[in-house]
């Protein structure tokens, strides 16, 4: 008996973790990973055809997430990072309590590292992130006496996945972002969406020397180290990678829309083009919500009562 559980603790420790984002921003959480936790096995899911997901209203992004998960499970991932901060404020304590897989999101490790750097936090993302205030909760609810700027900044994503980041439009347009920072004299900046640690080069040009950028996905990962040996989940295997070329020859690649436009650009961090595959997400089930059942179980109770 006991063999069989070694076995089957075994079996789980080297099955993938799941990371999805709306395009190539998640690369910089899956880049991230591989140099903290090389051992890992990745399954990596873009969803191309509905990017950006910034502008989308949070009953969108539930349903959106609520089916890349069920997809995810049949991948038997052992562990889901929300490599996508607007999925992260807007999705993830919703669907935390309908599928039976470890989750981690990005808002809370990245306020926490922010308060360690700075108290005049700038906060660039993406629209509907920046209308959830998620950031700035989590960033005032660790540290009571920081002071939070927000930018919705809804054109990087768009130009960034048209591989548009060395024109002279995206840095016009990150001056106008970062202009309301500079005059707030921010310490820290959070790039609060995983497309933003792209154009990090932009950023430095214009904003003073002295700020300290946040980028999510160190610290998202090292959380990811924690929970996996929290739970016993973390691949253990010894020197797994020196026999191979290319660090991320065991992650894999899927979208919803055009593989070879995302392989294409994804190949200018990955260091080469991928093989992508185009995965046809289901319908989701349309689970309720916490609220939801606990609002169905009070009405019930209230009928039951009133027939009693």
């Amino acid at each position: 008996m006991a063999t069989e559980w070694q076995g089957m603790r075994s079996y789980a420790t080297q099955q993938p973790i799941g990371i999805f984002d709306s395009g190539v921003g998640g690369l910089t959480v899956l880049q991230e990973l591989k140099r903290q936790l090389p051992n890992e096995k990745i399954v990596y899911f873009a969803d191309t055809a509905r990017v950006p997901w910034g502008s989308r209203s949070q009953a969108e992004i539930i349903e959106f997430v609520q089916q890349i998960l069920t997809w995810m499970q049949t991948q038997q991932v052992k562990m889901v990072v929300m490599a996508c901060n607007t999925s992260s404020a807007l999705a993830l304590e919703t669907v935390r309590s309908q599928f039976d897989l470890p989750m981690l999101g990005l808002i809370l490790p990245a306020a926490k590292a922010a308060i360690k750097y700075g108290q005049k936090i700038g906060v660039i993302a993406t629209t509907a992130t920046v209308q959830s205030m998620a950031y700035v909760d989590a960033i005032m609810e660790t540290e009571k006496n920081a002071q939070v700027w927000q930018v919705a900044c809804p054109e990087f994503v768009p130009l960034i996945e048209a591989d548009r980041i060395h024109d002279s439009y995206t840095f016009d347009i990150a001056q106008k972002y970062l202009a309301p920072l500079i005059e707030a004299e921010i310490d820290t900046l959070v790039m609060g969406c995983t497309h933003y640690p792209h154009l990090i080069e932009l950023f430095k040009q214009i904003l003073p020397s002295h700020v300290k950028f946040i980028d999510p996905a160190k610290y998202v990962v090292k959380a990811v180290s924690q929970e996996l040996e929290i739970l016993g989940l973390g691949d253990r295997r010894k020197n797994a990678m020196k026999i191979y070329d290319s660090k991320f020859y065991d992650s894999k690649f899927y979208v919803s829309g055009d593989p070879e436009q995302f392989g294409q650009l994804s190949s200018r961090w990955l260091g080469y083009t991928p093989l992508v595959q185009n995965v046809e997400l289901a319908p989701s089930i349309h689970l309720p919500s916490p609220k939801a059942e606990e609002l169905v179980l009070t009405e019930m109770a209230d009928t039951f009562e009133l027939l009693s």
